[in-house]
């Protein structure tokens, strides 16, 4: 029966980046039959080859395509999105999530960067190292769910966005090997007086140490790699936008209502639900850029503005520029605040 359900989409059909989107979505991952080979990301990764090679690295990390960003624990190698691969992918996860994590060369080798510093860790054990312990503190501890981050804090590195560094020793490593690794950096000069700067300088020594030999493991095991993968593209996204989903504050009706009018003298004023539809990409890129979060993020947030205000026959009580200020710093206090209390579970 399982095969029949799925007789339509057989393995390794050519032509599914011409359909149309409700019939992919019903395409399994394995039947995108992707690789790396011939893509753009072939590039990327050639890249990151000649950045651990001119730092002297005998080490490599193996690279494979599944459903995210991960290095499993004990391989030294890691896994790269599977909407990377193919433009139609990407236009996909664009129109589902409202971004590409890493779909730029500059933000794809930031991740690799990061991915290739537990890969390098798995390989050369260096958890097992008191002086890393004594650096970056026990790997073994806990990932949380969600942590509080402390963005002025100079204890810790900033490479990728959410301030990584701060989740867990693990991510303090691979952030501050990022930095350390990344040809322009010139870290000494930007840490300077830092407390993280003791870290990086450790890195260093580490490296100088470790770079040149053989890694002692060396398995190429790849853990769920997209093309074994029987999600298909419909269920990949429902269960992604859930896990991006925010969960909303108590106090929204009373914070619209000052941001926002229910007098009856401003009945014919355009509806707030409408003046944030209007302005939504605006405001969503706006707020992502100041706050680093994810825009699907931001924008459930906003979705969430859009229901209670049209619920509460909210209109706009002047409609310029003061206004859109507003709406923005209401909206990145929400975002940070969901950010700050744990709301969000920040990917790690």
């Amino acid at each position: 029966m399982a095969a029949a359900k799925h007789s339509k989409h057989p393995r390794g059909a050519r032509d599914w980046p011409a359909w149309p989107k409700e019939r992919l979505l019903d395409l399994r991952l394995r039947d995108l039959d992707l690789r790396i080979a011939g893509t753009w990301l072939e590039k990327c990764i050639a890249r990151l080859d000649a950045e651990l090679a001119a730092r002297g690295f005998a080490f490599r990390p193996h690279v494979w395509l599944a459903e995210e960003w991960f290095c499993p624990d004990g391989v030294p190698g890691f896994a790269i999105p599977f909407y990377l691969a193919h433009p139609r992918l990407k236009r996909l996860e664009q129109e589902f999530m409202l971004e590409v994590e890493g779909g730029t060369e500059d933000e794809c080798l930031k991740l690799m960067r990061h991915e290739t510093a537990h890969a390098l860790a798995n390989a050369y054990r260096l958890h097992r190292r008191r002086d890393w312990r004594r650096h970056f503190g026990k790997s073994s501890q806990k990932y949380p769910k969600s942590y509080l981050p402390r963005p002025y804090s100079k204890r810790f590195v900033v490479h990728l966005e959410n301030w990584y560094a701060q989740s867990h020793p693990d991510e303090d490593w691979a952030e501050t090997f990022s930095v350390w690794l990344r040809p322009d950096s010139d870290w000494r000069a930007r840490y300077r007086g830092w407390p993280a700067l003791k870290k990086l300088e450790y890195v260093d020594r580490l490296m100088q140490e470790i770079g040149a030999r053989r890694p002692r493991v060396s398995t190429r095991r790849q853990q769920s790699p997209a093309r074994r993968s029987r999600l298909t593209l419909r269920k990949y996204y429902a269960h992604k936008r859930r896990l991006y989903g925010a969960k909303y504050p108590e106090f929204l009706d009373r914070d619209l209502r000052r941001l926002f009018s229910a007098d009856p003298a401003h009945r014919g004023n355009e509806a707030a639900a409408r003046y944030l539809r209007r302005h939504r990409s605006e405001l969503t890129a706006v707020v992502s850029r100041w706050t680093s979060e994810y825009r699907y993020r931001i924008d459930q947030v906003l979705a969430e503005m859009i229901r209670r205000s049209d619920g509460l026959w909210l209109r706009v009580a002047h409609d310029d520029p003061a206004m859109k200020l507003e709406v923005v710093a209401f909206l990145t206090r929400l975002v940070m605040d969901y950010l700050h209390s744990g709301r969000f579970q920040v990917k790690l």
